[in-house]
């Protein structure tokens, strides 16, 4: 994947995230657990174009790490929010979210390992 094409993604990911808030039901758990998820389902994006400038190999391996933590907690609230209750549409949305941001922390954890793997061997040389 390109990170053209990952940016784009993870935008895509966003936006569906921000829908799928806002028809969450009006009650205290989903305004809790939206608000958690809608940070850190939009942060994934954010964080994966801050990689893509970063200024260093240690600031990109940086930036790639808080975008796994991020996905990894978008996958923690949208669990939680399945668990305490949604109707049957919005949990077939959420488990479709929560399998794009595993695949999403996959993602950046192979990529701060192979820019840990190379920083190691050009230390090296």
């Amino acid at each position: 994947m390109t990170p053209t094409e990952l940016k784009a993604w993870t935008f895509e990911v966003a936006v569906r995230v921000v829908k799928f808030v806002e028809v969450l039901p009006h009650e205290p758990r989903s305004w809790v657990l939206g608000k958690q998820l809608l940070r850190s389902g939009t942060s994934v994006g954010a964080q994966y174009r801050a990689a893509c400038r970063a200024q260093s190999a240690r600031d990109f391996i940086s930036k790639m790490k808080k975008m796994e933590e991020e996905a990894d907690e978008s996958v923690l609230w949208l669990a939680l929010l399945r668990a305490t209750g949604l109707s049957e549409s919005l949990a077939k949305e959420s488990e479709r979210l929560e399998s794009e941001y595993d695949r999403l922390t996959a993602i950046a954890v192979s990529s701060s390992k192979t820019a840990e793997r190379r920083a190691a061997r050009a230390a090296k040389h």
